[in-house]
């Protein structure tokens, strides 16, 4: 008897025309590191006191899917979730900030070696969350929130993804100062941020999936860790100055860059602590908020 091993295991998907529902077509195979995709369902319990004190009624209720993907970013192979998480398009000049369309996929996990499937319709990307740091690739977590899964013994038939190789944080750079006037910054050890929509379901009676998914706003935070060279980062802390952020990351090739733009964040923390007798390090956590110019809280720009 065969077990499902992960080394064999496949994610693709395919962009949905209307929500909840798979159109025809090939879905596009994932990079993938990991991932937590799953169905949920709440329990509806009865009330009634009885004598011998023993439940007798538990259903099913309202379901949902989520959970997480987690890969290496490289150029291309994201875009569509990178989109569904700004609720936006990339534009013809390639750049891209947060808009308000929802977009949703259903997503097939495929288990190869026992030929099984499950297909999570829905799906949309609710949170992104990019990590870049010395020796690592550039770590991408995408949560999504959905509807519904099915299960079938049959696959979907596939294109391949690209053969682009993933970003890291040595083919980029990374600039901090005043709005509109960022300049290149070496001391800068780590940068982590996250962008939240909060989608949650909708459920309505006679049905136990939501037909559509609410969001709230559009939350960018993060966090930048760097030596502690000077008070440049405590004192944006203290003064509460407007400061623009932007990173770009890059593979080998140097050809296929994608650059994050924070056009006007605010420092809110200047962690100085002593840990070791290392080197000092200054962590600060930040909020990006709405620049006029930009008409966003965060542009990304990926190379032609």
């Amino acid at each position: 008897m065969a077990f499902a091993q992960g080394s064999r295991s496949g994610l693709s998907y395919i962009e949905e025309v209307t929500y909840g529902t798979t159109p025809a077509g090939n879905f596009t195979t994932l990079p993938f590191t990991t991932h937590s995709l799953n169905l949920s369902k709440d329990r509806v319990q009865g009330q009634d006191i009885l004598s011998d004190r023993i439940p007798r009624i538990d259903r099913h209720g309202n379901r949902q899917t989520g959970g997480d993907i987690v890969a290496d970013l490289r150029k291309g192979d994201f875009d569509a979730f990178i989109e569904s998480v700004m609720f936006s398009s990339f534009a013809s000049d390639d750049t891209i900030g947060v808009g308000t369309t929802l977009k949703s996929f259903s997503i097939e996990d495929a288990l190869n070696d026992i030929s099984q499937f499950r297909m999570f319709t829905g799906m949309a990307a609710s949170t992104m969350a990019v990590s870049i740091a010395p020796n690592q690739m550039v770590t991408t977590t995408f949560g999504f929130v959905g509807s519904n899964m099915t299960t079938s013994g049959t696959g979907k038939t596939l294109t391949a993804s690209s053969s682009n190789q993933p970003f890291d944080a040595y083919s980029g750079d990374l600039s901090i100062g005043n709005v509109s006037s960022a300049t290149t910054s070496g001391i800068v050890t780590s940068i982590e941020f996250t962008i939240n929509n909060s989608l949650a379901p909708t459920f309505v009676v006679g049905s136990d999936f939501t037909p559509q998914l609410e969001y709230g706003r559009a939350e960018v935070t993060g966090t930048i860790t760097t030596y502690f060279e000077d008070l440049a980062f405590v004192n944006r802390f203290i003064n509460e100055t407007e400061t623009e952020i932007e990173v770009s990351v890059d593979d080998p090739t140097g050809v296929n860059a994608y650059t994050f733009s924070f056009p006007k964040c605010k420092i809110n923390s200047a962690d100085a602590s002593l840990a070791n007798p290392q080197s000092r390090l200054v962590t600060s956590e930040f909020v990006a908020l709405y620049n006029t110019a930009e008409a966003s809280n965060l542009v990304i720009t990926r190379t032609s």
